[in-house]
């Protein structure tokens, strides 16, 4: 139940309370139900599923993905079933495993967004949406939410109105001031933040002087993204008052540790799951024994800890 050779794992974010502080990123590990072959979802401390759209999408042309020597580029482009079948299929399954869910929802439109978040928190199967706002497919001429901070705080408005389950919205690094575009997401009515998403960027075959991804650019993940998350996430923190789950190139428990001293509340294993489904497992591990050799009883005695101690003589 959380307990670890002495220690507690469990934490508890905006009244969810997770068995452990380590979940899994969208996009990285489906919808649960194709990595439970090869690992024990039920001892995750939350998954955070695949973008939900209202439609089945079917994505962005091949090639999607190509890995770089510290990361991996991709460009998926939302494909997935559509809300429908996720609501008959995939959540049900899910919310079987007794795992908190945070259902990560994206649109094409305003509102899409707001539709698909009214769904899925009336089918009483979620713990929380996780608004992804960095889709540029959107209305008015392919308008980034993630770039414009009063219409990302116009769109959390609007889904908070038709949401009986905590929102969070999922951040782009993409922006000059990430401490701001979180405090105008909390003052919008968002429950909780979580970041990063993923760093545009492109690859080139020099071979054929063509972009290795079909939609020529894409997002960087991996560990070379780490220290930059590392630094919004330590920025973020310090400007709001709500939960944060940490992601961006975690590869081991030193990562996620780094993570929580500098305000995570929880964090999330993404590219590292294509690896090893059963990384984040192994994190939670890493993550126990670090605690019981320094001596936290609890994971709270961990977060902020870079913020607590410059105030230390």
């Amino acid at each position: 139940m959380g307990a670890h050779g002495g220690v507690d794992l469990r934490v508890e974010l905006g009244g969810i309370t997770l068995r452990n502080p380590v979940l899994v990123c969208s996009g990285t590990f489906g919808n649960g139900r194709e990595m439970a072959a090869w690992m024990d979802v039920k001892e995750l401390g939350g998954v955070m599923t695949k973008a939900v759209t209202l439609a089945p999408c079917a994505g962005n042309p091949p090639p999607r993905v190509w890995e770089t020597p510290s990361g991996m580029l991709n460009a998926i482009g939302l494909e997935n079933k559509g809300l429908e079948r996720f609501l008959a299929e995939d959540l049900p399954w899910l919310n079987a495993m007794q795992v908190p869910v945070w259902v990560n929802v994206a649109g094409f439109t305003r509102e899409e967004y707001v539709e698909v978040s009214r769904e899925v928190s009336r089918s009483g199967l979620a713990s929380a949406l996780e608004l992804n706002i960095s889709c540029p497919n959107v209305k008015k001429g392919g308008l980034h939410f993630s770039a414009e901070k009063g219409e990302a705080a116009r769109l959390v408005s609007e889904v908070k109105e038709v949401s009986e389950i905590p929102v969070y919205v999922k951040l782009s690094p993409n922006t000059g001031d990430i401490a701001g575009f979180a405090g105008a997401m909390v003052r919008a009515g968002a429950d909780g933040i979580s970041l990063i998403n993923t760093i545009p960027a492109m690859a080139v075959d020099v071979e054929t002087a063509r972009p290795r991804l079909g939609n020529v650019t894409g997002g960087l993940s991996g560990p070379a993204v780490h220290p930059v998350a590392v630094r919004m996430v330590w920025e973020v923190a310090q400007a709001v008052d709500v939960p944060i789950i940490g992601m961006g190139g975690i590869w081991s428990w030193m990562d996620a540790a780094e993570m929580l001293m500098v305000g995570a509340d929880a964090v999330a294993v993404g590219t590292l799951n294509f690896r090893d489904p059963a990384a984040a497992l192994g994190v939670v591990e890493g993550l126990a024994s670090f605690m019981l050799r320094k001596g936290y009883r609890r994971v709270g005695d961990m977060v902020d800890l870079v913020h607590r101690g410059r105030d230390m003589p």
